[in-house]
């Protein structure tokens, strides 16, 4: 009895030192009725680009309140710039090469269950008791399940048993192209501030602005939910998350390691458990999440996570974040990055083949990509913005993020930093060896989309046409040459988008057609 007594009070004390450590960790583990409702808000192809991360000309008064009240993450990073498999490594705390999840948008055929014993997120939560929903349409993952009705309970936390916790995803599509304007409030071009890497001229700037109008659209959406949370009387025991999936939807973001595709917002709210009003520095990656919602809602992970809880010693010491990318769509391609606080590597591992290669999704849905083939091919681009129209890429692209945030000056082959190239390679070597199990590029897969003849200057239109008028060759990966229009025919592009662009504030003006034709 006396044992039981001892071992009673020891259990005791170790609680109650574990919840000074880590405010109710404890609790929340042991008392399902005190386990937090979870809500987690996804935003399509966004970058910080928010009132509370300084960004100029956009008003985002409901996502700036929810960071008020939480804690906003200045230096936050997806594990891949491209929705399928950077959904894949947030749904599971790994990333998506180590899963098998990295080439993007896998057809269904292609797609294969999780490896490891890893399960999905949802799936772990529902096991410990809650409600799992998904209050948006896609799930965009690479792997089996995939479908809403495999992954999720329910579409909405209404469905959920009378005092059930629950975790929702909700995805706000508005900020992925296309762009509605803000009637509400525009934007003056005037009032916007455009990256070095893209020529400003007022084009360029009604682009950006558009963008800046949508994201305000979306803040509302976003507001709406929040208030939904507090009239059902739920907020103060939600831990809500607020995250992109990955960066913007622009020349040199999305699909690309640059900070404009692997850069994110990140926000955490959780009433009484976070101080509000907080701005953290830390490394973290959207994976953290996955760890930090497993933690709160007192479920272990049966594999341990490649993410780390963001309330851990893990986060706080991380010294280097990674990323990769492999096949976007149909374009074959394939990039490693680690990055530290100050420096960041990228390594090309197909540098044979151009930045702009190929891409129907970019030269259907990017205006400044049309007009900044014309500036290239007129040569009225800087050498900056030029650079990114080269026939080929660097083995290496080493940048100095403290001197140069917008990663305009390659310093891989700068005597100067030599030292630090080898530190931060040793580091991706590691890492893509002994964590995520990289299979790099494989003879075949740097074969796709390469053709037999010479291609140089030749369209997509005029290679259907001479080969028998169809899209078959897409079995083997779009074509990778480069340039891919001639100038007249980027002109003509430039043309259609231009009403587009400029189109008014309350002006409905559908999004042109900007695709080769499958002429016959």
């Amino acid at each position: 009895m006396q044992s039981k007594k001892r071992n009673l009070y020891a259990t005791k004390t170790l609680i109650a030192v574990l919840a000074i450590f880590w405010g109710s960790r404890v609790t929340i583990a042991d008392q399902a009725q005190d386990r937090p409702n979870i809500l987690w808000i996804l935003i399509e192809d966004w970058s910080p680009d928010l009132s509370c991360y300084g960004t100029k000309g956009i008003d985002t008064p409901n996502v700036d309140q929810l960071a008020a009240e939480g804690i906003r993450y200045e230096t936050a990073f997806t594990t891949s710039p491209v929705c399928s498999t950077s959904r894949s490594a947030m749904m599971t705390g790994f990333h998506q090469n180590y899963i098998g999840a990295n080439q993007h948008r896998l057809t269904a055929d292609l797609k294969k269950p999780l490896p490891y014993g890893i399960k999905p997120i949802p799936h772990l939560l529902a096991e410990a008791g809650y409600f799992t929903a998904l209050m948006s349409r896609k799930t965009d993952t690479n792997f089996i399940p995939y479908s809403k009705e495999e992954l999720f309970m329910g579409g909405d936390w209404s469905e959920r048993e009378k005092d059930q916790p629950f975790f929702a995803r909700i995805t706000f599509g508005g900020t992925h192209r296309s762009w509605n304007r803000d009637p509400e409030r525009p934007i003056d071009i005037a009032d916007v501030e455009l990256p070095p890497y893209y020529p400003d001229t007022p084009f360029f700037r009604r682009d950006w602005a558009n963008g800046l109008e949508q994201m305000q659209l979306v803040d509302r959406e976003v507001g709406a939910l929040l208030k939904r949370l507090e009239d059902e009387g739920l907020a103060d025991n939600t831990l809500v998350f607020f995250i992109g999936d990955h960066g913007r939807c622009h020349i040199r973001g999305k699909q690309f390691l640059y900070e404009g595709g692997i850069r994110i917002p990140m926000i955490m709210r959780w009433p009484g458990k976070v101080s509000p009003g907080q701005v953290n520095d830390d490394m973290v990656m959207s994976i953290d999440i996955c760890a930090t919602i497993l933690e709160a809602a007192g479920v272990e992970a049966p594999v341990p996570l490649h993410g780390k809880s963001l309330f851990g010693e893990d986060v706080k010491s991380r010294e280097y974040v990674f990323a990769a990318r492999d096949k976007m769509d149909e374009t074959h391609d394939s990039m490693r990055a680690v990055r530290s606080k100050r420096f960041k590597l990228i390594q090309n591992l197909m540098p044979e083949r151009p930045w702009c290669q190929y891409n129907r999704y970019k030269e259907g849905a990017y205006p400044m990509l049309a007009a900044m083939n014309v500036m290239n091919m007129k040569g009225q681009l800087t050498p900056e913005q030029a650079a990114f129209f080269a026939p080929s890429k660097p083995d290496f692209e080493l940048f100095d993020l403290q001197k140069d945030p917008h990663e305009l000056n390659n310093l891989a082959d700068n005597p100067k930093y030599a030292k630090t190239k080898a530190k931060l390679l040793a580091k991706l070597q590691y890492w893509r060896k002994n964590v995520i199990k990289d299979q790099g590029v494989s003879a075949e897969f740097r074969a796709k989309g390469v053709f037999p003849e010479k291609l140089s200057g030749v369209t997509v239109d005029d290679w259907v046409v001479k080969n028998g008028g169809n899209y078959d060759f897409i079995t083997n990966g779009w074509p990778a040459w480069y340039p891919t229009r001639t100038l007249e025919e980027w002109e003509k592009v430039v043309a259609i988008w231009e009403p587009y662009v400029n189109r008014g504030p309350s002006e409905k003006y559908p999004r042109p057609e900007v695709v080769h034709s499958k002429r016959k």
